[in-house]
């Protein structure tokens, strides 16, 4: 292993987590790979009944007995909410803001329909603080900003008895969920531009150029294969945002969707057309007849909101000033970093 801090300080602010598992913050301080299924061990599907027969089949090998269900308004998980035995409880969460975005009435329209036992985890500012350290810790780094969302969730599910967690989260990166990501065909510069989560030459005093990933997906002199890339570089950083908190929690989890891929090419004129993840929409159709498909909605948290009174990082590896004009989702992004480093130097 190597250390190489201002590298891992880079990477993280570009892409959420490290990118290369051989290098680390700190020795001694590992950091944990969420990848859990190899593309080539992936599923193809063709179709919504290809997708249904998958999960039906995944499912089959789970004890859903104690189970439980992570429940958004999004169709994703109210598609995995038809499979699931009637009295399963699906656990939704609501932050504790002003500004926060509320699934829950959305979720509780789907429990209505399959009879699960819907239970709304209310989720603050100061659960976040109260989390995000101990979250850090295990995973070896900085966490991903909707980790300690999903660890409180956990949490809950572990203390009503839960042996183990079904999700969706991975249908997107799969199934062609990122509208505004595939919104068009990117050049390469462009992409960087889009797609860095924060680029650290304007935060950091000693920024790493972090461009070698991005050179893993050009194409040609200008162009960059950007599904590949959101399929493989996004989708671990996804991944991690709940894995590390299910870990944490000592739970077992299984996401349908990660153990399957498309069997054909992405039709990007269908998503640009506004049909988003069509082979999903198509199931989401079947199970859900009655009612109309829900618009999008990430996992909010109110960032801006809760971050509204902090001044920005103090340690020397920051540049002064450097929260001026950033998004709350950013600043989450440095208040992160920030406390790492610090739990770093106490261990």
């Amino acid at each position: 292993m190597k250390v190489d801090k201002n590298f891992c300080m880079s990477s993280y602010l570009a892409f959420r987590y490290v990118t290369d598992p051989e290098i680390v913050f700190k020795e001694g301080v590992m950091h944990d790979d969420h990848v859990q299924i190899r593309e080539e061990d992936k599923i193809p599907c063709r179709n919504a009944n290809d997708i249904d027969q998958c999960i039906q089949k995944i499912l089959a090998g789970v004890d859903l007995s104690k189970a439980a269900l992570f429940l958004s308004g999004g169709m994703d998980s109210a598609i995995l909410a038809s499979y699931m035995p009637k009295g399963t409880k699906a656990y939704t969460a609501r932050c504790v803001a002003e500004s926060a975005i509320d699934e829950t009435e959305r979720a509780a329209e789907y429990c209505r329909i399959y009879d699960l036992e819907h239970i709304i985890v209310d989720v603050t500012w100061e659960d976040y603080l109260n989390t995000m350290d101990v979250l850090m810790r295990r995973d070896g780094s900085p966490f991903i900003p909707n980790e300690p969302q999903a660890y409180v969730m956990a949490r809950r599910a572990a203390e009503d008895g839960i042996h183990t967690i079904v999700y969706g989260d991975c249908a997107d990166t799969e199934f062609g969920g990122m509208d505004k990501l595939l919104s068009k065909d990117w050049d390469y510069r462009g992409w960087m531009e889009r797609f860095t989560f924060l680029d650290p030459r304007k935060v950091l005093k000693n920024p790493v150029d972090v461009s070698e990933v991005y050179e893993r997906y050009r194409v040609g002199e200008n162009g960059i294969d950007f599904i590949r890339f959101i399929s493989e570089v996004y989708a671990e950083s996804a991944a991690g945002a709940l894995t590390n908190g299910l870990k944490l929690a000592n739970l077992s989890f299984v996401d349908p969707f990660e153990r399957m891929k498309m069997a054909e090419a992405l039709d990007l004129q269908r998503v640009r057309a506004g049909e988003s993840k069509y082979l999903i929409r198509d199931l989401f159709r079947k199970k859900y007849p009655m009612l109309t498909i829900p618009e999008k909605i990430g996992m909010s948290r109110p960032a801006e909101e809760w971050l509204r009174d902090w001044k920005g990082p103090e340690r020397e590896e920051f540049l002064p000033g450097c929260i001026d004009g950033l998004t709350g989702e950013q600043k989450l992004l440095l208040f992160s970093l920030e406390r790492f480093l610090n739990l770093l130097d106490e261990s």
